[in-house]
């Protein structure tokens, strides 16, 4: 699964890679990001395709009562984001999630008592993006509209079941060539990114 990513990279470099507008720029900060702190992060919707927006990580579907399911959403199996009912409303809202890395642990024993933290990076730490899906949701006790976003994972490649290798999964990593393509709805032909790993 991917519950912890980083964003190291400038507005600039984030404008220049993406080709878009940065709105609310000074709200960002380069960061490593706990997705169980819910934390606004870049991403780039399918409905503004030139603009970098900050949104929350954890989706909140519009149905909610209250925002307490966004610690069950930060990821999304692809398999079944038509089924279940967390994300199937939002299936057409696609976004960019944007991002230069991500973390990992690997369990040494079969308890997880002992694990090795990676970082995982595309090789030069360049910009990539995570397909991901949004949503608007908004808090009836205050009126205030909130954007949230999951990022979709997929069966682990084998460098991936080699270090998440208890459910073997990893966040689909879209090549820059198949950015638009997820963003225009076109079903996403599979890439195994050349990622390395670090252990840290």
């Amino acid at each position: 699964m991917c519950f912890h990513s980083k964003q190291s990279k400038s507005a600039q470099e984030l404008k220049q890679r993406f080709k878009a507008n940065f709105k609310d720029e000074h709200l960002y900060q380069p960061s490593i990001y706990n997705g169980f702190q819910y934390p606004k992060t870049p991403i780039i919707t399918n409905k503004q395709p030139n603009e970098i927006q900050l949104f929350n990580w954890g989706l909140i579907p519009f149905w909610a009562k209250d925002d307490s399911i966004k610690k069950n959403t930060l990821n999304a199996r692809i398999e079944t984001i038509n089924e279940k009912p967390s994300f199937r409303n939002s299936v057409n809202n696609r976004c960019l999630v944007l991002a230069d890395g991500f973390y990992e642990w690997q369990w040494l024993d079969e308890k997880g008592k002992q694990k090795q933290k990676y970082e995982l990076t595309l090789p030069d730490n360049e910009l990539f993006a995570f397909a991901g899906l949004y949503s608007e949701w908004v808090d009836k006790s205050t009126g205030e509209i909130i954007n949230s976003y999951t990022i979709l994972t997929t069966e682990a490649n084998e460098l991936m079941s080699k270090i998440h290798n208890t459910k073997k999964r990893m966040p689909v990593i879209l090549s820059a060539d198949n950015e638009k393509n997820w963003l225009h709805g076109h079903d996403l032909t599979m890439q195994n990114e050349k990622l390395k790993a670090t252990e840290i």
